[in-house]
Formats: structure tokens, sequence, C-alpha cells
């Protein structure tokens, strides 16, 4: 068997959303489609992967450098020893051959691109869905049955006051899920907290809320948010300051009791590595939210949890961003601590597959082989149209 082509493209995502940091009226994903030679129920086996809201396009590097170098590959070379699959590990080792390590930046976003559509080829192949290959090969066997999720929203938009944020919330609430999350810090504080409390009165509970900075915050205005936040007793604080900023991190920890969330915007294991070392994180409360489509793929995230052990943390302290079908694959397979959602925003990106509820905060999975993309008629439509596939 062999990779018969790699096809991309760039699709828009683009909205009149804002976070505290940018807004998406630009925003772009990149789309690629791996066709091997590989035929089931008539059809060749084809993988699809994207990139992770947030992170433009990375079509320069793609075509560049990352599937050059696939296309030059011998086909033997990107096998598993039996010959009868792909080999991930293989792909991702071809696809950083003279890439100096460190800089990390955007071409990690590049290979997690491929790496998505090469497991989703990969499980297709092996005729299972991608949770239960990962609980096989790199788990303990049984992967979980349902993933806790949230759903992401509360976005500043032009005209949208307090009763329409609660309004949104309420749809997320009867959707089925039990924890909501928002975004803070693109106002002064006071306004904050005047959107955080209007939210809480739907909740009913501020455990049921996730506040996110987008890392706007120098050091003393987010502790400053910090000491007006704990009162909330919120879900988690997430993203106060700069992702590399790891001081400023620890030293937040010092002044917030109750639980944070980061890592979304580090997109290596040696950048994971130093936020569990010098970060100031808690294993016990807080939240790990490494976003593999972003982080050069599943390949590198099997490193990035390997090594969370050594610091107290474990599979179940990571909550990826992105709020896509490959993380919830990996939370089930793997035993993460749950999934990020968009079922308001980013389609038809975010969100799971056709006929999937929630459930008091959980969703179960699909059994179809793969990823599940082909679960989600929106989603595997506008990856086809995109990569003529």
């Amino acid at each position: 068997m062999k990779i018969v082509e790699i096809r991309e493209a760039v699709v828009p995502i683009a909205s009149e959303i804002r976070n505290a940091f940018i807004d998406f009226s630009k925003m772009t994903a990149s789309v690629v489609a791996v066709v091997t030679d590989v035929v089931k129920d008539g059809k060749p086996v084809i993988g699809y992967g994207f990139n992770s809201n947030g992170r433009y396009a990375a079509s320069g590097l793609l075509r560049e450098r990352f599937l050059p170098r696939l296309k030059e590959a011998a086909p033997e070379s990107l096998l598993s020893e039996a010959g009868d699959n792909l080999d991930p590990h293989k792909i991702w080792r071809t696809m950083m051959i003279n890439e100096k390590p460190g800089g990390h930046g955007e071409r990690s976003v590049a290979v997690g691109t491929v790496d998505m559509a090469v497991w989703d080829a990969v499980a297709k192949i092996a005729g299972v869905p991608l949770y239960r290959l990962l609980a096989e090969r790199h788990g303990d066997g049984q992967p979980d049955e349902k993933v806790f999720v949230y759903a992401a929203g509360g976005y500043y938009y032009p005209g949208k006051d307090d009763t329409a944020l609660q309004d949104e919330m309420r749809r997320y609430l009867d959707m089925g899920y039990s924890v909501v999350k928002m975004k803070i810090g693109g106002e002064s504080l006071a306004d904050d907290l005047r959107r955080i409390e209007a939210v809480i009165a739907v909740t009913g509970s501020g455990k049921k809320l996730a506040v996110d900075a987008n890392g706007r915050f120098d050091q003393e205005t987010a502790v400053a948010y910090a000491k007006a936040l704990a009162p909330y007793d919120l879900f988690w604080y997430e993203e106060a300051g700069d992702p590399l900023d790891y001081a400023l991190q620890a030293e937040l920890a010092h002044h917030y009791d109750g639980p944070m969330a980061t890592g979304e915007n580090l997109f290596s294991h040696q950048d994971a590595r130093n936020l569990v070392r010098y970060g100031g994180m808690r294993p016990d409360r807080d939240w790990l939210q490494f976003d593999c489509a972003l982080s050069y793929g599943l390949v590198e995230y099997l490193r990035t949890l390997a090594l969370l052990p050594d610091y107290g943390f474990s599979s179940r302290n990571c909550i990826p961003h992105g709020g896509h079908q490959m993380s919830l694959n990996i939370a089930a397979g793997l035993h993460l601590g749950g999934n990020e959602s968009y079922p308001g925003v980013f389609a038809p990106f975010g969100g799971f597959a056709d006929g999937i509820r929630v459930e008091d905060g959980y969703v179960s999975l699909p059994q179809a082989p793969g990823v599940g993309f082909e679960e989600k008629a929106a989603l595997i439509k506008t990856m086809r149209e995109a990569t003529g596939t």
C-alpha cells in the first residue's frame, strides 16, 4: 500500500466575534486529504485533517516543506513494519527532516494538520474508530464510553449586550452542557464582572462557568482579576497572561486558589514540560489545554502525555482546546479529562457527529472507522469540496 497523493486547501472560518486579543474577521483553516491506494467499500481510503481555530491556514509551510518531503520519500518508508498500514510516527519523522529544534511557531500547525489526516486514514484502514485504536495501541485497552465536554462561547460581538450573552449560555445549558465558558479581558474589569454575574444568574453557580482571558493580561492585571474572580468559585480561570510567561502563571497561583487552565498556545512537548516545571500549575486542581491539531499532532501529544506523570499530572488533567473530533477521540481513547466544544461558532469544524447528543455534560462517540468526520455531514462535505476528493 502507499499514499497516492496529499491535497491541501484553505477554508475561511471568518466571523465577527472577538476575544480579548484578536478578532476572527479574516480567520482561515487548512484542510488536508491523505489519499491512499487502499480500497474499502469500492472507494479509496482518504484521511482528513484540519487545524484548530485561532491559527491561520499553514499553506506556505505545507506546500514548501512538509508535503514535498512526504512525496519524495520512498512509499515503503512510511509504512508500518507489517507493511499493511501507514505509520504515523515514521510519517512524522519524515516531515521533520532538516527541521532544527526549537522555534516551533506555525510549523507545528502544518505538521499537526497532516498528522490528523494520517491517523484518520490509519484507523479507517484498520477498520476501527480512532479512539479504540488508541486505547489498544497506546492506552489500557479500554476507552472511555463517554467524554465530558463544555460549551465554549461568550465572545465579544458587535451589539451583544448582557441579555444576549445570557440567552447564548441558556441555549448551551438547554443543549445538555453542564459547564459553559465566556471571554474576559476585552473590556474593563468592572464590565467583565458585570458580564460574569449575568451569566451566573443563568448557570446558578460559578462552578458551572469558566472564564478565558486569551493571554491578554500583564502580571498586575492578571492578579487584579484573580482577586476579583475568587469569590465566584469558578470552574476555571484560563490563560491570564502570555502563554510563555511561566513566571506570571506561577505567581498567579499565589493569588488564586481556584482552578486555572492554560496550554492551548504551547506547541511542543518541550513547552508543555516547561509549563509543568515552572508555571506553578497544581495537579490537584488545574487543567492543561494542549491541542494536538496545533502542536505537531497526536505523535507529539503522546510525548506530552508521557512526561506528565514525572511532574505529578495525569492524562485526566488534560482538556484540549479546539472543540474538534480528533481531540474527542484522544480524550476517550487515552482517558483525558474532557474536551472543549464550540456549539455556536466555527461551524462546521466545531462540534461532534450528527445525532450525538450532549447529556449531563457528556457525549458518546460514533462507531464509524477513523476520526468520525463522515458522521458529521456538513464537515465532511466542506472537506471533500475543498480538497476535491
